[in-house]
Order: C-alpha cells, then sequence, then structure tokens
C-alpha cells in the first residue's frame, strides 16, 4: 500500500524537500534561494508564496501529483510549548505561526506550506516535534529567579529521532531506555531522555549550556550584567554577540569546525585551546546530566554535524564513557524524523495531537 509522504522543512535561506512511501526515500532536494530576493520580505510569513511556487515546480518536474500524497508534515516553528510528538496543522497553530507570536523564523514557514499543500492534495498535515517541546521535570523549571523560569527550546526532532533509533537497534521501546543525547551543531543541546520524555535540557536558543562554534553559552550573571550597562555595545550587538558571533567564531573568526580542526593540525594553539574547551563543556554538561537518573544511563549519544569529527567524538568519550557507552550518530536527518512521525500517525501507529 502507497503511503507518499512530502516532508518541508523551510530553513532561512534554503527549503529542503523529501517525498518518501512510507520509510522509503524517493528523493530529496535542498532549493538555495537568493539570498538577497529573501531580504525583500520584511516578515517571514512574507516568504509562503514565494517559496510555494519553488515547491510546487520541483513537484512538476518530479511528475509528482499533488493527489497522490497521503500526507505533508513541515518543520514544526516557535510555536508556545507542548510535548513531543506528531501535530496535526490546525487553525490556532496556522494563527499563531503567522503572527509569530513567540519569534521570527523560518521554521514557521513548515506548518503553513505544509497545511497550503494538503488542503490542495485532500490530505492531512502534520509537524513534528518542533523545537519548543517542553516535558521538562517540575524540578529542572527553578532557575532560581522567580521572574525568569527555565525554558525548553532545543533540537527535539533530531534527539528524539535518534533516541528512537538508537532505542529500535537495541530492541527497546523508547519509553523503555534512559538515554543522554548531546545535539551538537551551531547551537548545542544536551538532554536526558527518560520514559520517552526530555526530562531536563539547557535551553540552546537563549545561551543555556556549553559555547558553540557561534552561541556564547552560559555566562556570569553579574559579569553580563556589568557588560550591559557599560555603554560600550548596544541591545543589538549584545544579543549578536550571544547569538551568532559568539562562541568560537568570537575566538577565531570562523564557525566551521572544519576550518578550526585544520588550524590545529597546522599547530595553531588557539585553535586548540577553544576546540578543546568546548569539548570540555560539552563533556561537563553530559556529566551534570547523569545524577537526574542516578547514573543509571543505557548510552550517550553524540549527533549533530560537529558529530562527524573523529577528534571531538574521541576527547568526548574519553571524558565521559565512564557514565555509559558511547553511540555516535552523525548529522541529522530532519526531513526523514519528520516523515517517520507523520507515518506513524497515518499507519496508525500513534495517534496525532491537537494543538490548543
Amino acid at each position: 500500500m502507497s503511503e507518499k509522504i512530502l516532508a518541508i522543512n523551510p530553513g532561512s535561506t534554503s527549503t529542503k524537500l523529501a517525498l518518501f512511501d512510507g520509510f522509503d526515500e524517493k528523493f530529496t532536494i535542498s532549493i538555495d534561494h537568493d539570498i538577497q530576493e529573501i531580504k525583500k520580505f520584511n516578515k517571514i510569513i512574507e516568504q509562503k508564496d514565494f517559496r510555494l511556487k519553488y515547491i510546487k515546480k520541483f513537484l512538476e518536474e518530479k511528475n509528482i501529483k499533488l493527489t497522490e500524497l497521503n500526507a505533508v508534515v513541515g518543520r514544526g516553528g516557535l510555536l508556545k510549548s507542548i510535548p513531543g510528538g506528531t501535530y496535526k496543522v490546525n487553525k490556532k497553530m496556522l494563527e499563531d505561526l503567522r503572527k509569530a507570536k513567540r519569534g521570527e523564523h523560518a521554521s514557521n514557514l513548515g506548518a503553513i506550506l505544509a497545511h497550503t499543500i494538503a488542503n490542495e492534495a485532500n490530505c492531512p498535515s502534520f509537524i513534528v516535534d518542533p523545537v519548543v517541546v517542553d516535558e521538562l521535570d517540575s524540578r529542572a523549571r527553578l532557575s532560581g529567579m522567580p521572574e525568569l523560569k527555565r525554558r525548553s527550546i532545543f533540537h527535539a526532532l533530531n534527539q528524539k529521532s535518534v533516541a528512537r533509533e538508537y532505542a529500535h537497534e537495541h530492541n527497546k521501546k523508547y519509553e523503555d531506555i534512559t538515554v543522554i543525547v548531546a545535539h551538537l551543531g551551531g547551537g548545542i543541546s544536551v538532554g536526558i531522555h527518560r520514559d520517552a520524555k526530555v526530562i531536563d535540557v539547557n535551553n540552546a536558543l537563549s545561551g543555556e549550556g556549553a559555547f558553540s562554534p557561534n552561541r556564547s553559552g552560559g555566562l556570569a550573571a553579574i559579569d553580563l550584567l556589568e557588560l550591559i550597562h557599560s555603554g560600550d555595545f548596544t541591545y543589538k550587538e549584545l544579543k549578536n554577540k550571544l547569538i551568532g558571533d559568539g562562541g568560537v567564531v568570537a575566538y577565531l573568526g570562523t564557525n566551521d569546525m572544519r576550518e578550526v580542526e585544520k588550524r590545529v593540525k597546522k599547530g595553531d594553539n588557539m585553535a586548540k585551546l577553544v576546540l578543546d574547551s568546548m569539548i570540555y563543556q560539552v563533556s561537563k554538561q553530559i556529566g551534570e546530566l547523569s545524577p537526574v537518573a542516578a547514573g543509571k544511563i543505557d548510552a550517550i549519544i553524540l549527533t549533530g554535524g560537529i558529530a562527524y569529527s573523529e577528534y571531538f567524538t574521541k576527547k568526548v568519550k574519553e571524558m565521559v564513557d565512564f557514565i555509559a557507552p558511547i553511540v555516535i550518530y552523525p548529522g541529522e536527518e530532519e526531513l526523514e524524523a519528520l516523515a517517520s512521525g507523520a507515518y506513524r500517525v497515518i499507519s496508525n501507529k500513534e495517534k496525532a495531537k491537537e494543538y490548543v
């Protein structure tokens, strides 16, 4: 029986597409958009028709008729905090994304594009495990300052996907494993998964945790406050220092970790210090989560683009494999994870959730 699923993942300057028949990937493509064209739009929602045109053109070139689709799934955007799972795209979700109530991000277009195409195809539309997945243990929510509640914003789609993959490979259910997953990319998130929930994880968007290729990570609060009041930087400049121009790029002028490793091999001591320091902070962050499960961890999973680095993963393993075995799933199969979430619903293995 055919179960054709179109997966859509909008990025800042690209739209990634994949067509699956069940778990069988038929094609994948990344449509790159001219950054000058993108800059013409003041708001993310204004890009909808622009991106839709490219998606439909590509489907036509592949001779894929919309009526052949059984489901369309998009990357979830900045919605309100919700538990993990596959969600039907509904009126409330579309309204929140169009208004960008919780921030402007290209992923906000995922559900909107999926819904538009699904309407024409007369099939359901979904999102899966958006970045706002929040399953934190109540004890993990307190920050120490009542005015600032800890929030769960992380690489939920990829983290949950690799945790499920690990469970499947070990003939277990996701609900029956306890793993620590470290997503290592432009941003870094480290979460502990227990009972199919991410019960603690750093807010990777707002700066908790280890510094990353372009984010500063956790900083001493009073020192940051002094910097804010120094008058040396505008609000926008400081925000960029935290997210975008922080971390590795602030020290080395590049956020390309392959370039950093090349410098290390050529004997650049500063590059080695920065790289080893990031490894140190990631390893420490992994260790901080082990007491949450009283040290009873099935595995530590390293994923994301940096997990392709043998140097990085080897050093992390040396520091934390006393806690649990290290498993590496490099990269992030986001389109596959989206399609898998939709397939679980249309094949009646899982019930779609409702966004309210």
